[in-house]
């Protein structure tokens, strides 16, 4: 009775083993035939629709980071907030510490994840206007 369900766990164990084995190979195989022949410079505008969004999300021309900072943010300030009334029956002022120091420090955290994405798109801004102004000056 133990031997069989010991050999039903080494089975189920082998075959998630190979399972994974094989996804690894199909995900390293997929990745390059994408990046290849989807993502390639040639393909650049010439998609539209959802191929054109799907294309540009791949190729992290648009960012989603910053919608989902501003999202967590806001769940996050909300959970800090009704969470410091839970400590109004224990201390009055551990409440208003976490009421107001907690929010500070949530706010503080993703200004500087927010500044990070902004430095990220300035820079890439940066480089667009760059290269403009060196095709501009080439074809004078």
């Amino acid at each position: 009775m133990f031997g069989t369900r010991s050999s039903y766990a080494l089975s189920s164990a082998v075959g998630s083993t190979v399972w994974l084995i094989v996804s690894l190979i199909l995900a390293i195989v997929g990745g390059i035939l994408v990046y290849c022949l989807f993502l390639s410079k040639k393909n650049e505008g010439k998609f539209t629709g959802f191929l054109g969004w799907l294309y540009d999300f791949l190729s992290f021309k648009k960012m989603f980071l910053e919608v989902l900072l501003k999202v967590t943010y806001l769940i996050l300030a909300i959970y800090v907030t009704l969470g410091s009334f839970a400590l109004i029956g224990t201390s009055f002022l551990s409440f208003l510490l976490m009421l107001v120091v907690g929010n500070i420090v949530v706010r503080v955290i993703y200004e500087f994840s927010l500044i990070l994405l902004v430095i990220c798109r300035n820079t890439t801004e940066i480089a667009k206007n760059t290269k403009k102004t060196q095709k501009s000056d080439d074809n004078k």
